[in-house]
Order: structure tokens, then sequence, then C-alpha cells
């Protein structure tokens, strides 16, 4: 299974709003630090904002943040609201199946069993222990030269 580049760089900007902690993060300065473009981040921040994995502050001094602790935040969380489809084979499909074994075939029971402990696994890490894992994920962002004013609660 591959994930998505909207899955990968959703959980980059939602890394990049916990090591900002205590701060607006802006879409260009996110950008700059994964050299992706802005107009793709904007696309990404709409379904996390909908699902409230982030929320946004309008405004000349307006950015995004995390709405709650990054710990609370799941990388399945954010697989499930930024992946289109699980379908790892064409019996995990919708519709029409050309397969005469789709009933009673023993590839479709193991593969949902690994794609059910791949989402196990997701919920074990939080975007929290991505960035905990990382100490010096600010110097690598270019956060510690970045001064912002604090959120307001």
């Amino acid at each position: 299974m591959r994930l998505t580049k909207q899955t990968n760089y959703a959980i980059r900007m939602l890394m990049y709003c916990a090591a900002n902690d205590g701060h607006l993060s802006r879409i260009p300065e996110i950008a700059k630090a994964y050299g992706v473009s802005e107009l793709f981040l904007f696309k990404i921040l709409q379904p996390l904002n909908k699902a409230g994995l982030v929320e946004t502050v309008r405004g000349r001094n307006g950015g995004v943040r995390l709405p709650r602790p990054a710990a609370e935040i799941s990388l399945f969380d954010v697989v499930k609201v930024t992946e289109d489809s699980f379908a790892m084979a064409e019996c995990f499909e919708a519709g029409e199946i050309d397969c005469p074994l789709v009933d009673s075939c023993g590839l479709n029971a193991a593969l949902r069993k690994a794609l059910n402990a791949f989402f196990e696994v997701l919920q074990q890490y939080s975007i929290d222990d991505l960035v905990k894992a990382r100490p010096q994920i600010n110097f690598l962002l270019g956060l510690d030269h970045v001064t912002h004013p604090k959120t307001a609660a």
C-alpha cells in the first residue's frame, strides 16, 4: 500500500504545527520548509480543517494551528481523512467484480486482516510521537529563527 502525497504532506503540516506549538503557522512558511507549493497545502488544509485536525485563524496575522494537543492526533486520524480509498484489490471495491471467487476467496480475508493491522499501528502513533522522535525538528524546519505572535486561546 502506498499513501498519497496529500497524506504525506498533511502529516508534515501537522508536524510543523506541533513543532511550532504556541504559535500560528503560516502556509507560506510551511510550504518553504517542505519545498512544496502553497496551493497544494491550501488544498490539503480544507479536509484537515473540516475534520477538526487543524483550525484556521483568518486575518493579517492569521495562520493554522492544532486544535488539540498533538499527542491526541493519531496518524490514523490523518490517513482516514486524506486517503480516498483503501482498496488493496478489486474485491475491496464496490460495484461489479469479475472474479468468480469473490465470496469464497482467502485473499480478501487476508488483505482485510493486513489492512486492519495497518490501521491499528497507525492508531498507536501520534503527531507528537513523530515530532519528539526528531529532537532537531525546529532547526530542520527553520523554526528556530521564526518569531510569531503567540496564538490567542
